[in-house]
């Protein structure tokens, strides 16, 4: 007797080969994608403005890389002792104003560069909830900002196409034949409420819907699905019972791989499999003759791999392992 439901997610019409350019945006789901994307040396740029989770916010940062927007002293705001950008990650926060505004603007500069060159752009919708100060603008972060600062506000589907269709025209007309991958995050948003938060993920889900059926070389991850209605099991949810953990962003990047690269990566990522972990093996004699066989036998793979794949940097890979042998 079967006690699970599979989701097999659609393949791509069109997949992400290894020498295209990703940008990877939006909630904290979006970096567990891209931490492996790295891992298998795909050229990706991930979270230019840090963790975002509204579509507003998504759409606002991607379009001021298109517009190569420069940041001013006048939009950074000082809350105990902090300097912080409304419409960025705390990551980016600081005691120094202008070294805050340095990182802010050298990752739009490079965000600008890369999304040049873009031939794809994943976004992780993460809640359709939006914060928003007295004078009605919407933020990314709160900043642990007392809650009397802003309005809260469950966004209508109709704003949500408008926005993000308006967004996908802005990314077209910039930088024609980017293709998107829309994903939902599967966090849980229970600070808003287990019932508000079906609400914020409905939206989303619909809105997505929406704009795949509209615009050709859009697509839609299941993600959410995946981990809501396919693994459906709080074993598969770290302590605070929010966010997936381990084994469910394992299983979600399977099907990811599968259903969204192109099939002759398969053999590629296996030998970065190896390679990867015989970089994290431990030896207990790392002077004995076995050891330094098998070293020299992973600096020959990475060599190897070296000569089929010439585009890719394996600097790290060979420095390690030239660096372990014995002179």
């Amino acid at each position: 007797m079967e006690f699970r439901l599979e989701l097999e997610p659609k393949n791509l019409s069109e997949k992400i080969n290894h020498q295209d350019k990703i940008l990877l945006i939006g909630s904290c789901f979006t970096e567990h994608i891209g931490s492996r994307l790295k891992k298998y040396k795909f050229d990706v740029l991930e979270n230019p403005n840090g963790i975002l989770f509204n579509p507003f916010s998504i759409s606002k940062a991607i379009i001021s890389y298109i517009e190569r927007k420069h940041f001013t002293s006048e939009e950074l705001f000082l809350h105990n002792e902090i300097w912080s950008s409304w419409d960025h990650h705390s990551r980016f926060s600081g005691m120094n104003s202008s070294e805050v505004l340095d990182r802010i603007n050298q990752s739009q500069e490079s965000a600008h560069d890369f999304i040049k060159k873009a031939d794809w752009i994943l976004i992780t919708l993460g809640s359709a909830f939006v914060y928003q100060l007295k004078d009605g603008s919407s933020v990314a972060n709160c900043h642990k900002m007392p809650s009397t600062h802003f309005s809260k506000k469950l966004s209508t589907i109709e704003e949500i196409i408008s926005n993000l269709d308006n967004l996908i025209h802005r990314i077209r007309f910039f930088k024609p034949g980017t293709k998107i991958i829309f994903t939902i995050s599967p966090v849980r948003h229970l600070r808003d409420g287990l019932i508000e938060n079906n609400w914020s993920k409905s939206a989303l889900i619909y809105s997505v819907q929406h704009l795949c059926s509209k615009f050709s070389g859009t697509y839609y991850f299941p993600a959410y699905e995946l981990v809501i209605d396919d693994l459906r099991d709080y074993r598969f949810y770290a302590e605070d019972m929010v966010h997936p953990n381990y084994l469910a962003t394992e299983y979600v990047w399977e099907k990811f791989s599968a259903t969204c690269l192109n099939d002759s990566l398969n053999a590629f990522m296996d030998e970065m499999d190896k390679i990867n972990n015989a970089i994290n093996h431990k030896a207990f004699f790392p002077d004995s003759e076995a050891h330094q066989y098998f070293i020299k036998l992973q600096l020959e793979r990475v060599k190897k791999l070296g000569e089929q794949y010439p585009y890719i940097d394996f600097s790290r890979e060979l420095n390690f392992f030239s660096q372990a042998t014995l002179i």
